[in-house]
């Protein structure tokens, strides 16, 4: 059983770090527990092993819903649940005072019909579709039943979508929670839906994949070892203070994280570590040399100046060559974990698309996330070349955007 509380742990399911990432931020266990989930996701989709997976869904709000512990009422809720000042729905009234438009009405029919599920305690999930969501277009041949909540097309064959057709909403449920206020709740992973009523107003689904039959082929599983035997390699390269000053410093972290995400909108990814250290360390100098244009007197830009040489303090010899490695590591991470994502995507039930200006495109899902059943934690795989290159392409048109 793929034990992923050893990986992740997420107090609240508001964000989870790319699985690549937690090498920027996870010091040296960080990574080398993001290698172990590599190694055992890579044994289950050998056929050795079993785990607890779910499909991140590409659904829009957030949706809180459950039992408010301090009055026992029932309420909605996007993020903000977890506000020391908690902002939760409770009445149509309470909608319509803090929400607007599309958002208003989708937690106003959340409100009216996600009573009839009798959910105990807290649960979140994603928006799929409300009131005039759900349309019947005909795409490569074939009738569907279409809800576009985000950036994915979900298509459901005509004839086995009677169920989605007649429900007034759709929600995918994935995180259960408890506690005996919001702002001190646990989060696990995951939501027992054999629990819930059933409700033809509501379309509710859990992300759980409840079997994992596709397995890969021995080449397969053999690249994913070249692709492991060689992160670990680079891995005992890496001084391990270097991975230990980025874990201190989340600020530092956070930037390289963000432009490794520019190459991301660019459809790209790490191509030359060592390019990509220099364009780095330029992109930094860059950053702050802007707010140093921006500040009208000397004392002013002399600060500027000097968090700039802060920062470019990190950058010596030794850590520049240890992150040339970590971001080789970084690059074959991802390769790796495109492998197993590839193989999981042969178990999609649902037909997958993005909207473009000429029409349909078939794409892969949003991603997935390895629970720990015990522990209830997480860690997130998703193809960022292809799900999150689509999801800020201006050519992909969103649910709410007009052809």
């Amino acid at each position: 059983m793929l034990d992923f509380n050893k990986y992740i742990t997420e107090n609240k399911n508001t964000h989870m770090t790319h699985i690549e990432d937690k090498v920027i931020y996870g010091g040296v266990k960080g990574t080398r527990e993001a290698i172990n989930a590599l190694r055992e996701l890579r044994d289950v989709l050998a056929g050795k092993g079993k785990a607890n997976l779910s499909t991140k869904w590409d659904g829009a709000p957030a949706i809180f819903a459950g039992t408010d512990p301090s009055d026992g009422k029932f309420f909605v809720a996007k993020k903000g649940i977890f506000n020391k000042n908690p902002q939760i729905y409770k009445t149509a009234a309470d909608c319509d005072e803090f929400l607007s438009g599309d958002l208003a009405v989708k937690m106003k029919d959340a409100l009216k019909y996600l009573p009839e599920l009798g959910i105990q305690g807290v649960i979140q999930g994603d928006f799929l579709f409300g009131a005039g969501d759900v349309k019947t277009k005909t795409i490569e041949g074939t009738k569907y039943t279409t809800f576009h909540p985000n950036t994915i097309v979900y298509a459901i064959p005509f004839e086995q979508s009677k169920l989605v057709r007649d429900a007034k909403i759709g929600i995918v449920w994935h995180t259960t929670y408890k506690g005996k206020d919001f702002e001190n709740m646990s989060a696990s992973y995951g939501v027992d839906v054999s629990k819930l009523k059933q409700s033809k107003n509501v379309w509710s689904q859990d992300a759980m994949l409840r079997s994992v039959d596709a397995t890969m082929t021995q080449k397969e599983t053999e690249q994913v070892n070249d692709y492991l035997s060689k992160i670990g390699k680079l891995f005992n390269q890496i001084a391990g203070s270097t991975l230990r000053v980025l874990e201190s410093n989340p600020t530092l972290a956070g930037t390289i994280e963000t432009y490794g995400n520019t190459l991301v909108r660019q459809g790209t990814y790490i191509q030359d570590p060592k390019a990509h250290t220099r364009s780095l360390i330029a992109y930094i100098q860059g950053k702050y040399q802007k707010e140093i244009d921006k500040r009208k007197t000397e004392k002013g830009k002399s600060v500027q100046v000097a968090k700039l040489e802060e920062v470019m303090k990190f950058f010596s010899p030794q850590n520049r060559a240890s992150l040339e490695k970590m971001f080789e590591m970084q690059k074959l991470i991802v390769l790796a974990k495109l492998k197993l994502i590839n193989k999981l995507n042969s178990l999609k039930k649902i037909d997958t698309f993005v909207r473009t200006r000429q029409g349909y495109k078939v794409t892969g899902e949003e991603g997935y996330v390895a629970i720990d059943k015990l522990g209830g934690d997480a860690v997130k795989l998703v193809d960022r070349m292809e799900f999150s290159y689509n999801n800020f392409s201006p050519d992909i048109l969103k649910g709410w955007e007009k052809s």
